[in-house]
This record gives C-alpha cells, sequence and structure tokens, in this order.
C-alpha cells in the first residue's frame, strides 16, 4: 500500500491492528498534526519525552518562537529552565485535550497523553511525586511518565497511590518491568484498602525495545565481537514478549507499551497482545505504506536458536531477560539506562538553549 490520497485508513495496517485486535496505538509525540494523523488511524493515545519535545519545537519553531516570545513576556523573572517547562506543559495540555473524547469514552484506560518527569529528578523520589502530582492536575487525561530507577520505582508506588496514573520510562529489561509493576500495584492496593477509586487509571509500563537492541550493539563493538545478522534485533522483542507472560500469568492491573523502534518487529511481533505500541507518526506511516500483515504474533516464541546466542553470548542480555538479572540499584548503572538519562539530559540543556537564544538574542 502506498500513501497516496486514495489511500483510506480502512487499509491501513495500524487501523486494522486497533480494530481486530486488543492492541492499542499511542503516537509518539505530542505534535498536533502528527496526533491528529495518528488520531485517523486509530490511536487512543500519545506519548512524550524531553528529546521528543525538543524535535517537535525544531521542526516547526516558526509556529512557536511567537508563543515562546509571549511567554517570556508574561514570565518576566522566570528562567529559561521555567519558561521551558512551562512551554512543555502548554504543548501537552494542547494534545491532551485533543484526546479527551478518547478519555472519556473509554473511561480513563486510553485517552491520555504523557508527560515525562524532569530526568534531572531521577535521584530524588520527592521531587519526582511533587512534580507527578503537578502535571497530573494539568488535565484529567494526562499520564505521568517517571523512569524505571530505584528512586523512581518508589516514586511510582506513591503518586499511585496518589490517584496518578503512571508510565514508566527509561525502561528496557525484565527486571525493571516487573518491579514497576509490583510498586504499581502496591500503590493502587493502598487506595482500595483506603476505599479511593481505580477504576480510571489507567498505568503502562514502557518497555523501550529498540533501545535495548542499540545496546547491546554497543556492546558488541566495545568487546570486539561480531554476531550473525539480525540476532540483536531481537533482544528488546524477546524482554517484552517475557515481560508480557509474566504479567499475564500474575494478573498485574497495567499494560506494557512498546516505544523506541527500529524496526517493524516492535510493532508487529506484539500484535494481539493486550498492550500498547506508541511509534512516532514517520513510523506509524511507515507501517501504513508496507506490506506487513496484522496477525496475532505475541504469542509466537522467539526463535531458540536466535536466543540461546543472546543468552550464550551476551551476559548484559541475560541481565535484561531473566528476572533476577538486576538489583534495584543495579537499573541505575545498567547501560541502556545511563545512556538513555544522558540524551534526555541533554535535551534538556538544549531545549534550555533554544528558550535562552529567544530570551537573549544575539546582538551580532
Amino acid at each position: 500500500m502506498s500513501e497516496t490520497g486514495t489511500t483510506t485508513k480502512w487499509k491501513s495496517p495500524l487501523y486494522q491492528m486497533t480494530q481486530t485486535t486488543p492492541t492499542c496505538l499511542w503516537n509518539d509525540s505530542a505534535a498536533i498534526d502528527e496526533l491528529s494523523y495518528s488520531i485517523e488511524h486509530g490511536a487512543v493515545g500519545a506519548t512524550c519525552n524531553p528529546v521528543i519535545v525538543l524535535e517537535v519545537l525544531k521542526k516547526s519553531m516558526e509556529l512557536w518562537k511567537p508563543r515562546i516570545a509571549n511567554l517570556i513576556k508574561e514570565m518576566p523573572a522566570a528562567t529559561e529552565d521555567q519558561v521551558a517547562w512551562r512551554l512543555v506543559e502548554l504543548l501537552s495540555i494542547d494534545a491532551a485535550r485533543l484526546l479527551k473524547p478518547i478519555f472519556d469514552e473509554q473511561k480513563g484506560r486510553n485517552g491520555r497523553l504523557s508527560v515525562q518527569t524532569d530526568p534531572r529528578f531521577f535521584r530524588s523520589k520527592d521531587a519526582l511525586v511533587a512534580q507527578a502530582v503537578h502535571f497530573s492536575g494539568l488535565a484529567p487525561n494526562i499520564i505521568v511518565k517517571i523512569p524505571a530507577t530505584s528512586v523512581g520505582i518508589a516514586a511510582m508506588e506513591e503518586v499511585t497511590y496518589r490517584g496518578v496514573s503512571v508510565n514508566a520510562t527509561v525502561s528496557f529489561t525484565l527486571p525493571q518491568a516487573l518491579q514497576v509493576a509490583e510498586a504499581v500495584e502496591r500503590g493502587l492496593r493502598r487506595r482500595e484498602r483506603e476505599g479511593l477509586p481505580i477504576a480510571t487509571m489507567g498505568p503502562v509500563c514502557t518497555i523501550m525495545s529498540g533501545r535495548l537492541d542499540d545496546w547491546m550493539r554497543t556492546v558488541t563493538r566495545q568487546e570486539g565481537t561480531i554476531v550473525d545478522p539480525g540476532i540483536l534485533e531481537w533482544a528488546g522483542v524477546a524482554v517484552f514478549k517475557k515481560a508480557y507472560k509474566l504479567y499475564q500469568e500474575r494478573g498485574y492491573r497495567l499494560r506494557l507499551l512498546s516505544a523506541a523502534f527500529r524496526n517493524h518487529m516492535h510493532w508487529s511481533e506484539y500484535i494481539g497482545g493486550d498492550v500498547v505500541i506508541s511509534p512516532p507518526c514517520a513510523w506509524q506511516k511507515r507501517f501504513n505504506a508496507s506490506d506487513v500483515t496484522v496477525a496475532n504474533r505475541i504469542a509466537n516464541p522467539v526463535d531458540p536458536e536466535i536466543l540461546a546466542a543472546l543468552t550464550g553470548h551476551y551476559p548484559d542480555f541475560n541481565r535484561a531477560y531473566n528476572e533476577d538479572g538486576l538489583s534495584l540499584t543495579d537499573m541505575d548503572t545498567y547501560g541502556a539506562t545511563v545512556v538513555t538519562l544522558r540524551q534526555f539530559l541533554a535535551a534538556g540543556a538544549e531545549l534550555n538553549a533554544v528558550i535562552r537564544d529567544i530570551m537573549v538574542p544575539s546582538a551580532g
């Protein structure tokens, strides 16, 4: 199928998936034009992070520059950091408004817009909790991203207890997914014991499948090893499928979400599961232009030979794949965690620089 004016959403693979399977589509951006396309093809939510916010601004700076200039005028004593975060909030509120009808229709399970907590808070439970509660109040259909670090997981339990729906991020491994699920369950049980409502909460745990694949490629370069083509592309898929199986067996009341797309398997291998896939709009258009069939693959096991190659040669894969592969504190120093946190921190700093250039324009 090609992306032409005659193509209808009913023929698109993503729309077929959303209408014929339990698998949900969320858009990995809060940009209104991209979110609108995604909703037309069956999307029922959206996620965001510092890197994505920066990309949205760069793509549409002519639209956002006047709005940033107005914010600077409205906040005369604010730092560039404060203006940047207010901008993130406004972008999120706009996108949340677009999703609100879905939120109302689906009673909180979907129709949510993710707002990510400040990555600089990854060591402070109190700061993460305070910001998560604040973000949750921006709109009724906000879901708040908190990193799956040792401190972040503790914060997830507390904010869940306070009624905030969480989306665990900076998450790549089975141990993280299980710790997140247990933390959310503890928070939900605390609410239940006090007679507080949970029916409209919609927590999810992201597994950034492609970023685990990226880290495995980094490991092979660092170790100077060679692997057969196609092996490393199954690392994130293997972890996601195992996590899904355990989530189903243990009855956890949150869904897995697939993010960080590197190939179509980060979508196609999860079809049929009661999960969320959250590709960027560009990937959605590629999927919709492809001949990948919509078929139930979530229960299909990873080829034993591929799994044996991963488990037999890569300790860092075993740390991600085995239930006891990482302790709670090990999660803070796992390679994919460190790389991703640094990228998110760098994006935040670059966003501040964009605001600064408008706040204090160059005289040259």
